[in-house]
């Protein structure tokens, strides 16, 4: 096996990361935004998916929260797994030895019926941040809940949970006004990207091959990017497959932009740098969408 890739979620690929690696096979554009697919001692031959890291996007957060309130005091919801695990160390990176005193974190099993509890025990806290580092079921369950007590700190959400037919619609639309998160691709269902050429190319695509797919499901933009970045490595490897080179190639992208990229943001990786892309848009939602502002931000 030459390589595997875009092989999609953290534990799927925490659990296939060392039988790929006995066998010299490349985990590259790793589906998932865990950092530690870009730790190079733990996953030589891995890179992160084309994605902004879990980390990062929680240090965006950190950072913004703390620009509009220099004594914010954060409450967490976030999985008990790795990509929960992720949106705190992103936090602790920003909050540093004050984070211990800034912090109150939750937990939920992805067996859980409900966050209800977690979310009225973080209200408790006194916080006036809300971070729900959440995959969409309990997402949706958090900002309701939010909604329902009358809780009404600044709250971010995360990436993977921004889908308004599965989260923000079931949570109620009027419930999500106002929530922040955090863009990397062009949102098909975003009117701004209506005529833009690479958002045509791509339904076009999805048309041919898979003409049964939900259109609002990003997952589709995901691995459209993926499958472009490895389409870079596979040309600039030539006729030389072998997995030093394939390596090689998946660790010297320089400056690639991608039609379902944001403007402005470029693919780079180098022997030392596995994350594929580390920069961001903050988003706002209105109540029917979600709409971009300011600058690029840069997480690393």
């Amino acid at each position: 096996m030459a390589l595997i890739f875009s092989s999609i979620g953290t534990a799927h690929n925490t659990a296939i990361a060392k039988y790929l690696q006995g066998k010299d096979v490349p985990q590259l554009f790793v589906g998932s935004g865990a950092s530690k697919f870009a730790d190079i001692a733990q996953y030589p031959q891995a890179t992160l998916g084309v994605q902004g890291p879990f980390r990062y996007e929680a240090r965006l957060y950190a950072r913004y929260a703390l620009a509009k309130n220099p004594n914010a005091k954060f409450a967490v919801i976030s999985q008990n797994d790795d990509y929960g695990r992720d949106y705190l160390s992103g936090l602790r990176d920003v909050l540093g030895e004050k984070y211990d005193s800034l912090v109150t974190d939750v937990t939920y099993e992805v067996s859980d019926p409900t966050v209800d509890s977690q979310i009225v025990k973080l209200k408790a806290s006194g916080a006036d941040v809300l971070v729900i580092a959440a995959t969409p079921k309990f997402a949706a369950q958090s900002i309701r809940k939010v909604y329902e007590i009358g809780w009404k700190p600044m709250t971010f959400l995360s990436n993977v949970a921004v889908w308004v037919s599965s989260v923000m619609e079931p949570a109620g639309p009027e419930a999500g006004i106002g929530i922040l998160s955090t863009a990397y691709v062009k949102d098909p269902d975003d009117p701004a990207w209506r005529d833009d050429a690479g958002v045509k190319a791509w339904r076009q695509f999805m048309a041919q091959y898979l003409p049964e797919a939900d259109l609002h499901d990003t997952n589709y933009v995901n691995a459209y990017n993926n499958a472009m970045a490895l389409e870079q490595v596979l040309k600039a490897c030539g006729d030389d497959l072998s997995t030093g080179n394939i390596l090689k190639q998946a660790f010297a992208i320089q400056n690639l932009e991608l039609p379902m990229l944001l403007p402005g943001i470029k693919i780079n990786t180098s022997p030392t740098d596995h994350v594929p892309v580390d920069q961001m848009q903050f988003m706002r939602f209105n109540g029917k969408t979600w709409e971009r502002f300011g600058e690029l931000q840069t997480g690393n």
